[in-house]
């Protein structure tokens, strides 16, 4: 739901007017798909964490697994990958790698891994 309504015009203007705001206002992590090339494309550190789509997959069906929640891995993998062509592919601010970011995969990193990784380009 999250990739259909914020490829609204109207949607997507708020959002930008509220992370902006936040931004000047305060010091900020931000994470999403348009976060380093159109919501904050002057942040010091941007870092374009990605995965590939078989391990989000994965990662999502254990997680859901570990709610309790009937789900079937495949239909994760090709939600993923619909998510993925929608926002690539959306008119406004489309999901891309900012041309000053850093390219993270975390595909074969441990969270803890990830976390010291960014936390040693931050310095």
């Amino acid at each position: 739901m999250a990739s259909k309504s914020s490829a609204l015009p109207c949607v997507r203007e708020k959002l930008l007017e509220l992370q902006q705001k936040l931004a000047r206002e305060n010091d900020v992590v931000m994470d999403g798909r348009d976060i380093g090339t159109n919501i904050l494309p002057d942040a010091q550190l941007k870092i374009y964490l990605t995965a590939s789509v078989d391990t989000r997959a994965n990662r999502r069906y254990k997680e859901l697994l570990e709610k309790g929640t009937d789900c079937d891995l495949e239909e994760i993998k090709k939600d993923i990958e619909q998510r993925d062509y929608q926002d690539m592919h959306r008119e406004i601010a489309p999901l891309r790698q900012a041309a000053d970011a850093v390219y993270l995969d975390s595909s074969d990193l441990t969270i803890d891994q990830v976390v010291e990784k960014i936390k040693s380009l931050a310095k």
